[in-house]
């Protein structure tokens, strides 16, 4: 039963492919609980915060009547059940595809020729929508589970699910046709419980923590020293967030230089930082970032 004690809730699905990534989100945003087993809830011993463990099929429905003000759910979801709720925050894990496939070697080469064929699919009312809007009239049949075995057993003639690397679609001899949506974790927050003047302080703290860990992801924070001759070089190099720190050495011809470097450009920046006469260069992980 679910417990009306006047703290912040936060759903988070129960067991699935992205139930670790959200449990270690707020572990890193300082909130210190315990998920057990069959336990609907989980009380934060540090923060007024609830963390609610449900089918991910509900959270979206959870958060918009009120039941749960926060959740952290795939896009996906929360297009098919066409929630009312306030997208806060694109998580960056849990990416993954909603993709029409066909069988191999199928007459069917383009999205219009799926004109009067069976789609199997787990995301009807979204299937219905892409359909409405390329003007296309397809049966579809809504398949709870395994939607890519159903082409085999001449249960439809396409499919439509989610793909993260495509592997189960080719074990069973479909191809990608078409890709309907992209999807990822997503923060989402009931509309009321945004405006609250109760609620939305706490709500606002969350989201400083969550945001930290966000900001921090896919970056590195280097130190190096280099020559006052290099300083104009160098900062378009690391501009870092908005500008790169520069501090004097005790040599005059030589200063510090502290910033924030992505990991996707990381090995090239540096390389070129030591064509510019960077050396000492010291690379740190940042656990959070507070913008």
């Amino acid at each position: 039963m679910l417990v009306r004690n006047g703290r912040l809730k936060i759903a988070i699905q129960k067991d699935g492919r992205i139930t670790e990534d959200s449990i270690g989100l707020l572990k890193h945003a300082g909130l210190d609980f315990d998920i057990r087993s069959r336990a609907l809830f989980s009380p934060c011993r540090n923060f007024p915060l609830d963390v609610l463990a449900v089918r991910d099929d509900d959270i979206p429905e959870y958060v918009q009547d009120g039941v749960s003000d926060l959740g952290i759910v795939g896009e996906n979801i929360v297009a098919e059940k066409r929630a009312r709720v306030k997208v806060v925050e694109r998580m960056g894990f849990g990416k993954c595809r909603l993709v029409i496939c066909i069988p191999k070697g199928s007459t069917i080469k383009t999205i219009s020729q799926l004109r009067r064929k069976r789609i199997a699919t787990s995301y009807p009312v979204t299937v219905k929508q892409f359909l409405h809007e390329h003007s296309i009239e397809a049966e579809i049949i809504e398949i709870s589970g395994s939607v890519e075995i159903t082409p085999a057993l001449d249960v439809a003639d396409a499919t439509c699910d989610i793909v993260s690397t495509g592997s189960t679609a080719r074990v069973n001899g479909l191809e990608f046709l078409h890709t309907v949506m992209e999807s990822e974790a997503v923060l989402i927050a009931n509309a009321d419980a945004l405006k609250s003047v109760k609620k939305k302080p706490a709500i606002d703290n969350l989201l400083v923590r969550i945001r930290s860990q966000l900001n921090a992801r896919g970056k590195k924070y280097i130190m190096m020293n280099a020559p006052s001759k290099a300083i104009r070089n160098i900062t378009t190099l690391i501009p870092g967030m908005k500008s790169p720190t520069i501090m004097p050495l005790a040599s005059s011809d030589m200063v510090a230089v502290h910033s924030v470097v992505g990991e996707d450009v990381f090995w090239d920046v540096i390389d070129q930082l030591k064509r510019s006469g960077a050396t000492d260069i010291v690379v740190l992980p940042i656990e959070k970032f507070i913008a």
